[in-house]
């Protein structure tokens, strides 16, 4: 499964979580807006937004996840990244699932649409023009409905460091099982201030970006919003940092600490 750093920080900065209220961590007009660099060069930005719609007669979340490069780095690598994920509102699954994206060259489009009665995901290739389908497993989510699903699934009052998370996810054509780690509470200056989080360690799968599978930490506000705050990804050729940069429609107040 290959993965990308632009990727990897929409999708995973998005996390985690409350157990009490479903959407007590988000909902309709979030966005976030991060910036991604390398050293003091930055080489993207990427934005993640929250919407309300319907689709087929069904009230849904319509999250969408773009990335770009920028500055030097569009010059002689060129990244536009674009992912969508329409979410029931009610239980939080996914019903379609979209990637589109062009990193120097290499490109995929591909659209996935789940039927969890029948626990089939019908992938539609639009590069190849190819239509496939897959068995799912039980509570599949894709790639970011599963960070939705998350931020109101996991009891955080109750954390401990070394807690662990496991839900099955689907992603382009395979089933594979996503394990997060808590990794304890950190305060983390920001733009913003000083901000308290919670650290978190995203299990991925070593491949052409990443080391190995413990190369990424997550921080997010250990407050009821749940906010991506920092990503540090340690890839093949460095380490790259994901810092949020902008953000609007938060659910609940934003805190910061005051020295």
């Amino acid at each position: 499964m290959k993965k990308n750093i632009i990727v990897i920080t929409i999708l995973l900065l998005s996390n985690l979580l409350s157990a009490q209220d479903l959407h007590k961590s988000f909902d309709n007009g979030e966005w976030f807006k991060f910036r991604i660099h390398y050293g003091v060069f930055t080489a993207s930005y990427a934005t993640l937004e929250v919407k309300e719609e319907v689709l087929n007669n069904t009230p849904v979340y319509h999250v969408v996840g773009i990335g770009k490069s920028s500055g030097f780095l569009s010059l002689f690598f060129k990244v536009e990244d674009y992912y969508e994920t329409y979410i029931d509102k009610e239980v939080v699954k996914p019903y379609r699932f979209i990637r589109k994206i062009n990193e120097g060259g290499y490109t995929k489009d591909i659209e996935i649409n789940f039927d969890h009665q029948k626990k089939e995901a019908f992938v539609f290739n639009k590069k190849h023009n190819t239509k496939k389908s897959f068995s799912t497993q039980e509570k599949v989510q894709d790639m970011m409905s599963a960070f939705y699903y998350l931020r109101n699934n996991i009891d955080v009052s109750n954390l401990k460091t070394g807690d662990e998370k496991i839900i099955n996810m689907f992603f382009d054509s395979e089933n594979y099982k996503f394990k997060l780690k808590f990794l304890g509470r950190e305060v983390i200056k920001t733009k913003m201030g000083k901000i308290a989080c919670l650290k978190f360690r995203p299990y991925v799968q070593a491949d052409r970006v990443f080391k190995e599978e413990e190369s990424l930490t997550v921080w997010v506000s250990d407050d009821d919003n749940r906010m991506p705050v920092k990503i540090k990804a340690d890839i093949l050729v460095g380490s790259i940092d994901a810092d949020l940069d902008a953000f609007k429609g938060l659910k609940h107040p934003f805190k910061i600490i005051v020295d």
